[in-house]
């Protein structure tokens, strides 16, 4: 593994190797030689890049690692990143007790019994995406046509957003996830899309309806500022990270026909098999990041106060110590202690309706369209490596 020294500046994300689905095989090695390695960010500036599973899920339990961007040290992965996330930050980007305060707000929308009475909804937005795609045809755009639209759909249900508003937040979420966006470009996507929701927030005053937006509004305890932060949040991470894993969920699916011929035979098998496409694909392609506020030993190295620290969630999850035979998709593994939604304080607050979500998208795909199949070479299809969330810009199918 490189050190500072050595290390360019676009060191981070390191790219990807001969398998799209691998994580980049400089990180790879550095967990097998040195799993708690330095690399230098887009600046120079020095982190430490944490890849093994142990040490990475030892961070996000401790305290003494913060997700706030304020402390000194953080380890912004781009100017723009940083641009970002220090213009009103929201609470995903704070420590407790502010942040506990804030996400317990929203937590009793995102409950395991609380997504389970979203089921039929999403089922029937499933299946008349699916009538719509087959109408006619035997081939499809399955990101522009289902991937995308599902979750779309489901989050603007979920949080009172009028769908026919998709294309625009899609769009600055775009920028805003674009490795390679400028920060005058990050800036006005992040304005743009901060507006329309500040806007929508306050509209729910004399408009309420059932929505996460209308609720929070209606609490009397935040500022529209602070309702506008929490919904920017919910929406961009709601339809972006659900809309990839499902894309690339089938193509690996695809890849692996005798994990998909598993699942054919045993549908009942889907929420495990879901489990395991999570810990395989691990689609936070960038990894998460954490500044030390106080000296901390992970894994028998000294990390000390005001030094940063990039987790390598993907390497984590192929960490053959703790999945052997990681490299390979089993959909009958014991994927328990996965790091796909992270970990601790911090884990995904909507894990649950995204598991829903894949669940119905891939059951569904499955029992309609017994002869999916790709409809392109594997070798044109144009993976997201210019992104933050990985997956794939487009997937032709033909059934």
């Amino acid at each position: 593994m490189a050190t500072v020294a050595d290390t360019s500046p676009s060191s981070h994300p390191a790219p990807r190797g001969t398998c799209p689905f691998s994580p980049p095989p400089v990180y790879q090695q550095a967990r097998h030689e040195e799993p708690i390695s330095r690399i230098a960010l887009y600046d120079g500036t020095p982190a430490w890049l944490i890849t093994r599973h142990e040490d990475v899920r030892a961070v996000l339990a401790d305290n003494r690692f913060s997700s706030d961007p304020e402390n000194p040290g953080f380890p912004f992965l781009t100017e723009a990143a940083r641009e970002f996330v220090t213009v009103r930050p929201t609470f995903i980007r704070l420590d407790d007790p502010e942040h506990g305060r804030l996400r317990r707000m929203l937590t009793g929308d995102f409950t395991v019994r609380r997504t389970a009475t979203m089921r039929p909804e999403i089922q029937r937005i499933t299946d008349e995406l699916i009538d719509k795609m087959i109408d006619g045809r035997q081939q499809a755009d399955l990101v522009s046509e289902f991937a995308l639209p599902l979750p779309s759909l489901v989050i603007c249900l979920l949080l009172g957003v009028p769908y026919e508003d998709h294309d625009f937040f899609q769009e600055c979420s775009r920028v805003l996830l674009h490795r390679g966006s400028t920060t005058e470009a990050v800036v006005d996507a992040n304005a743009r899309l901060t507006e329309y929701i500040d806007a929508l927030a306050e509209s729910k005053r004399d408009n309420p309806d059932d929505g996460i937006l209308s609720r929070l509004v209606a609490r009397g305890e935040l500022a529209i500022e602070d309702i506008g932060a929490m919904g920017r949040l919910l929406l961009i991470a709601g339809h972006e990270t659900t809309a990839n894993m499902t894309s690339l969920s089938v193509l690996a699916l695809l890849r692996n026909p005798e994990q998909l011929a598993h699942l054919r035979a045993h549908p009942e098998a889907v929420p495990a098999a879901v489990e395991e496409l999570l810990r395989y694909l691990s689609i936070v392609q960038t990894g998460l990041v954490r500044t030390a506020v106080a000296d901390a030993e992970i894994g028998g190295t000294k990390i000390r106060a005001g030094e940063g620290v990039v987790l390598q969630i993907n390497t984590a999850n192929w960490d053959d110590d703790r999945y052997p035979g990681a490299d390979t998709l089993d959909l009958t593994r014991d994927t328990r202690q996965h790091l796909a939604f992270g970990f601790g304080v911090h884990q995904c607050l909507g894990q649950p309706l995204a598991r829903l979500e894949l669940e119905i998208a891939l059951e569904t795909l499955l029992r309609r369209l017994p002869d999916l199949k790709l409809a392109m070479p594997f070798e044109d299809v144009p993976f997201r490596d210019d992104m933050l969330i990985y997956g794939v810009h487009e997937l032709q199918v033909a059934w």
